[in-house]
């Protein structure tokens, strides 16, 4: 076999990632915005298992053979965060699992420790493009007000909702970007640099730019 890297080389896993983290995003945000009834709640638990879990994750293992530390982490991780809200609920509907009166404790713990890790991958976003930036300001802010929802310091899941669907909205942008601009090999959908490079950024990849110092 040839150690030549360029022959079969991996595809940007990136706009995979972004729509099954999108599309996953929307329908939950959709139930806690109130937009739809609650009698489809569990509609995102397929979701939440396939797309934006087994999908997301095995973006995040491309992303590891790119090189790409930062993508790697956000996909897998926010992978991993679906397939485990999916568990939870799973196990409490096989009532294998019952936080009884303090579910509101447990989900806000959950979602608190998503917050500190989300927070963390903002601060590494603003070395990317624009896009993305967008998307992890506005999931910050989602998780935040989701916190303060579970923990009763908000009456509502609906702002959580709402924002929830403005950074589905982005993700999907940022998805349709490395797509399009890619497969029409020009800049269709701008994404902005940010680290004042300005080369046009035809891929929204999650790849944090760095510049080798003497």
């Amino acid at each position: 076999m040839s150690d030549d890297k360029n022959i079969n080389p991996v595809a940007d896993p990136g706009p995979l990632g972004l729509a099954g983290f999108a599309m996953t995003t929307f329908v939950l945000s959709m139930i806690n915005a109130k937009f739809v009834p609650t009698s489809i709640a569990l509609t995102f638990l397929t979701l939440a298992l396939f797309y934006g879990g087994i999908a997301q994750m095995l973006a995040g293992m491309w992303e590891f053979k790119k090189n790409n530390t930062f993508g790697a982490t956000a996909f897998t991780s926010y992978g991993s965060f679906w397939l485990s809200l999916a568990a939870i609920i799973i196990l409490e509907n096989l009532k294998l699992i019952n936080f009884g009166p303090d579910r509101n404790i447990a989900i806000g713990l959950f979602l608190v420790a998503w917050t500190i890790f989300t927070f963390y991958m903002w601060v590494g976003s603003l070395k990317t493009n624009n896009a993305l930036v967008f998307v992890f300001t506005t999931l910050v802010i989602t998780y935040v007000l989701l916190d303060l929802a579970e923990f009763k310091i908000l009456s509502s899941s609906v702002p959580g909702g709402i924002m929830g669907l403005v950074c589905a909205a982005g993700a999907w942008y940022t998805s349709a970007a490395g797509i399009i601009n890619s497969t029409y090999g020009r800049i269709v959908l701008p994404v902005g640099p940010r680290t004042g490079n300005t080369k046009p950024v035809r891929h929204a990849e999650m790849k944090i730019n760095s510049r080798a110092k003497a």
